[in-house]
């Protein structure tokens, strides 16, 4: 069966969107990796092997972006069998995911969840 996969931009109560304002941030042709790579993400979902996208822990997984020089990071999670929900994003620096980037994310998952059911979704998929 072929899933039909969505992508969700993380909100917060308050209505900031941390990925948007990430990708807003970027040059022009970095918006465009980055944006081209949460496409491919959306067309294969779970199977999106690496270099392209890693699990990191407690299904929390990093979308991998190389772009002049940086290492771009979005940080999302797979929920309601058929959305990806992304959290955030940042510039890695070091040669690990800093802890805390994970910590957020999964802050982020637990108040998605906890604010968001399934049948909310369709008013909030973003169509890459």
């Amino acid at each position: 069966m072929v899933v039909d996969w969505r992508v969700i931009y993380y909100e917060t109560p308050d209505g900031n969107c941390p990925i948007r304002a990430f990708i807003d941030s970027r040059k022009l042709r970095e918006q465009a990796k980055v944006l081209a790579l949460i496409s491919y993400l959306q067309d294969k979902g779970p199977i999106l092997p690496r270099p392209y996208a890693d699990l990191l822990e407690d299904g929390i997984h990093e979308l991998r972006v190389k772009s002049s020089g940086d290492q771009v990071r979005v940080l999302y999670f797979f929920c309601y069998r058929r959305y990806i929900v992304l959290t955030h994003a940042f510039v890695k620096v070091t040669a690990r995911v800093p802890r805390a980037e994970i910590q957020q994310a999964k802050k982020y998952r637990s108040d998605f969840l906890s604010r968001i059911k399934e049948s909310d979704l369709e008013a909030l998929h973003d169509d890459i």
